[in-house]
C-alpha cells in the first residue's frame, strides 16, 4: 500500500493526537469537549445502541437517497430535454432548494407523524437537488453543432439525446452523487432530531439531555464513518462508470 493511500489514515490519526493532547494541556473539562479516548471508551460502551441507531440512519438515509436518484434523474433529462424548459423551471428549482428542509420537517411529522418516514422524505429532498441541476446541466451543455450535425445526419431529438446527451451527461451524474449521498445523510439527522425514536441523530439527542457529551461525539464520529464508507462507494462506482470521462489521469476518488 502506498503512502499516498495511507495519507488520510496518518492524517485522521493525527488529529485524534492534536486533539488528546489539547484537551490534557488546556484541562478542558469533559462535558465540554472530551478526549478521544473518553469519547472511544464511550462508543465501546454504548457499542450496542450506536449499532442499533446506526443501521436505522443508514435504511433511512439510502431509502431517501435511491428516492432522490430515481427522481432526479428523471426531472434533470425533462429540464435539460430544452432550453425553453431549462429558463422555465431551473428558478423554480433554486427557489425550492433556497428552503431550509429543517422548516419542512414539522409539516412532514403533521402528515407522516413521528418515525422513519419523515426521516426518508428529508433526506429524499435535500439531496435530490444536486442529481438534478448535474445532469440537466449535462443536458444542456450539449454543443449547438454537435446537434446541428447530428440532425443534419437525420437523427431525432430523442436519438440525440439518448445516443448523445444522456451519456454525456453520466460523469456529471456519478459526481452529483457523491455530493447527495452526503447530504442525505444531513437530512436524515435533522429529522431524527426533531421527530424520531430511533436513529443516531435521536441517540445524540439524548445524550445531550443527559450531559453524555462523549457520546454526543461518538454519534458523530459514527456519522462520519458512515458517510465517508458512502463517499467512498460511490466514487468508486464513478470511477468504473465513467473511467473514461478522466483523460489527465485525475481519477473520481
Amino acid at each position: 500500500m502506498t503512502a499516498e493511500r495511507l495519507a488520510p489514515l496518518f492524517i485522521t490519526i493525527g488529529l485524534f493526537v492534536v486533539w488528546e493532547v489539547a484537551c490534557v494541556a488546556f484541562d478542558m473539562p469533559s462535558y465540554v469537549l472530551p478526549r478521544p479516548s473518553e469519547v472511544f471508551a464511550e462508543m465501546w460502551h454504548f457499542k450496542g445502541a450506536i449499532f442499533f441507531n446506526s443501521l436505522q440512519t443508514l435504511w433511512t438515509t439510502l431509502a431517501g437517497f435511491v428516492i432522490a436518484i430515481g427522481f432526479g434523474l428523471a426531472l434533470g433529462v425533462f429540464i435539460g430535454w430544452s432550453r425553453t424548459i431549462y429558463n422555465g423551471l431551473y428558478p423554480v428549482m433554486v427557489g425550492f432548494n433556497s428552503i431550509p428542509k429543517v422548516a419542512i420537517v414539522p409539516i412532514l411529522v403533521l402528515w407522516f407523524g413521528v418515525g422513519a418516514v419523515p426521516a426518508i422524505l428529508t433526506a429524499f429532498l435535500i439531496s435530490f437537488f444536486p442529481i438534478v441541476v448535474n445532469v440537466a446541466t449535462g443536458l444542456a451543455t450539449l454543443e449547438p453543432e454537435m446537434e446541428d450535425v447530428l440532425r443534419a445526419l437525420g437523427a431525432s431529438k430523442l436519438e440525440i439525446m439518448t445516443k448523445v446527451g444522456i451519456p454525456r451527461s453520466m460523469p456529471y451524474f456519478f459526481g452529483s452523487l457523491k455530493i447527495a449521498i452526503t447530504l442525505a445523510f444531513v437530512g436524515a439527522i435533522i429529522s431524527e432530531t426533531i421527530a424520531a425514536n430511533s436513529g443516531l441523530g435521536h441517540l445524540m439527542l439524548q445524550a445531550q439531555a443527559n450531559f453524555e457529551v462523549p457520546l454526543v461525539f461518538g454519534c458523530l464520529i459514527a456519522l462520519a464513518i458512515l458517510g465517508i464508507a458512502m463517499y467512498a462507494i460511490f466514487a468508486l462506482l464513478e470511477q468504473h462508470m465513467t473511467g473514461w470521462a478522466f483523460r489527465s489521469g485525475i481519477n473520481a476518488g
